[in-house]
């Protein structure tokens, strides 16, 4: 076969297969240009079909807006009134405020209370004895009934004495004792209190019924019956409150005031120990 013949073959080769490339390309084109023609044959067929008319939502909104225009009052054509600040004790207070008003009214009532209690109790005074003043241990006849009944003391926890019988045949002696002269009142009506402190160093000195003395415990001082002192470290005799005897008979003790017992060696009733003595190693007598 010649070269010419060869050339020949290949070139309608080529050829016919640029034509069938071409034949694909564009039938590819021509269906996709069909599938937008059945788009827009779809569209004019759905026009085609009677759809009811109604309103539209823009003459539903317009519709709407008219009837609140027309619902609306028209305003007064008079003058605006006055702004006026609303008042904050109406408003209400604030946490701080409450706390503040609260303490203040807290506060008030309680001072207010307690001023009303002192005016009552000044207008009022307890008729109950109280130490420091004027106490009523009782009638004098009862008071020296006690005495003989209880073996020859009578002790007023509200006095914080003890009463005791004073001779009549000492009271001549009494009186040349200086620190009894306020005493003397009572020593006539029988009677001398004695204050239940110890003298030496404070302690309570209690009766001896025994030997009918005051005989401390602490240290053993030890004193009469009338509280003048007979051994001892106490530097004096007991000490003493005034008595009074009221027109009723009523026996008051006077504690507001001390007053200092008699000095050392001072023995008025010449009483010695009657019996055993509750306390020992008091110290030599003076």
């Amino acid at each position: 076969m010649s070269g010419a013949v060869l050339i020949a073959i290949v070139a309608g080769g080529a050829a016919l297969l640029g034509l069938l490339t071409f034949s694909m390309v564009r039938g590819r084109d021509v269906r996709g240009a069909g599938a937008l023609s059945r788009e827009t044959i779809r569209r004019d067929r759905d026009a085609d079909l009677d759809v009811p008319s109604g309103s539209s939502g823009r003459d539903v909104e317009r519709a709407a807006s008219e009837a609140r225009s027309a619902a609306l009052v028209p305003a007064s054509a008079g003058a605006p009134a006055l702004w006026v600040p609303p008042d904050r004790e109406e408003v209400g207070v604030s946490r701080r405020q409450f706390f503040n008003r609260a303490s203040v009214t807290l506060m008030s009532a309680g001072l207010g209370g307690f001023a009303a209690a002192g005016f009552v109790a000044f207008l009022w005074p307890t008729a109950a004895p109280v130490f420091g003043g004027k106490v009523n241990v009782g009638k004098l006849g009862d008071v020296l009934a006690t005495i003989r009944s209880s073996g020859g003391f009578f002790y007023s926890s509200a006095a914080r004495s003890y009463v005791t019988v004073f001779p009549t045949e000492a009271i001549p002696k009494a009186k040349g004792v200086g620190e009894y002269a306020s005493l003397l009142s009572g020593m006539e009506n029988g009677v001398i209190a004695s204050y239940q402190k110890c003298p030496h160093l404070g302690c309570r000195v209690p009766e001896c019924k025994s030997s009918q003395w005051f005989e401390c415990p602490c240290h053993g001082s030890q004193y009469n019956r009338v509280g003048e002192k007979k051994a001892g470290p106490a530097p004096r005799g007991m000490d003493h409150f005034a008595i009074e005897v009221s027109a009723a008979g009523d026996v008051i003790v006077d504690t507001s005031l001390v007053i200092n017992g008699p000095p050392l060696g001072t023995n008025t009733t010449g009483q010695e120990a009657e019996g055993p003595h509750c306390i020992t190693g008091g110290g030599g007598s003076h």
